[in-house]
């Protein structure tokens, strides 16, 4: 995994939004994309761009449709390495604070 690249993609809130979108409906076309969102087709395409580099988004060409789907498996890395290892100590924390306060 490349996580600078997975940072410097989710750094964006309009690749953080393009992300969404494909949360709710995989499989879109660039102009799907583009009809929510207020930037030029060219923008959007460049911030695919870094997605797609990023590995967060594939495409699959359908026809002369190419159609954008999310990657989570980069996310996944990044929850792997940065969050959970988090997540661990403080729930241990909270369940030792629980069993104090109920005096087991």
């Amino acid at each position: 995994m490349d996580a600078d690249n997975v940072f410097k993609a989710l750094g964006d809130p309009t690749r953080r939004k393009l992300l969404d979108l494909l949360y709710e409906k995989n499989g879109q076309t660039l102009g799907q994309l583009c009809e929510h969102l207020e930037i030029a087709r060219q923008s959007t395409t460049q911030h695919l761009a870094i997605l797609e580099a990023a590995n967060l988004v594939t495409t699959v060409w359908r026809g002369r449709e190419k159609l954008h789907f999310i990657n989570p498996v980069p996310l996944h890395e990044v929850y792997e390495r940065w969050v959970r290892k988090f997540e661990r100590q403080q729930l241990t924390l909270l369940h030792d604070l629980k069993n104090e306060l109920e005096g087991e």
